[in-house]
């Protein structure tokens, strides 16, 4: 039965939100030019590990240096939406 849940899901349940950054950065070769990267994925407000970690990434893997982040995160299922139900319910 676990493998008919997606990951995603799993992780709406445990209190991940999705999440998008808007990363500006220095381009290398013209560092006085900006450039825009999109970056989405399920993760925790307001620790934001997941980001937090593609950051380090980012500063220690990549030659681009960062200039900004903008960060919107919206939880797509709450307590109040979601509960278990116990039963079968038959439509005819």
């Amino acid at each position: 039965m676990a493998a008919l849940v997606s990951s995603g899901f799993r992780r709406q349940l445990e209190g991940y939100g999705l999440t998008t950054a808007e990363i500006h950065y220095h381009m290398p070769d013209h560092p006085g030019l900006l450039q825009l990267y999109i970056w989405q994925d399920y993760d925790l407000a307001p620790e934001f590990p997941e980001l937090r970690g593609f950051l380090k990434f980012w500063t220690e893997s990549l030659d681009g240096p960062l200039h900004s982040v903008r960060v919107a995160h919206q939880r797509l299922i709450r307590p109040s939406e979601w509960r278990a139900v116990d039963g079968i319910i038959t439509l005819h």
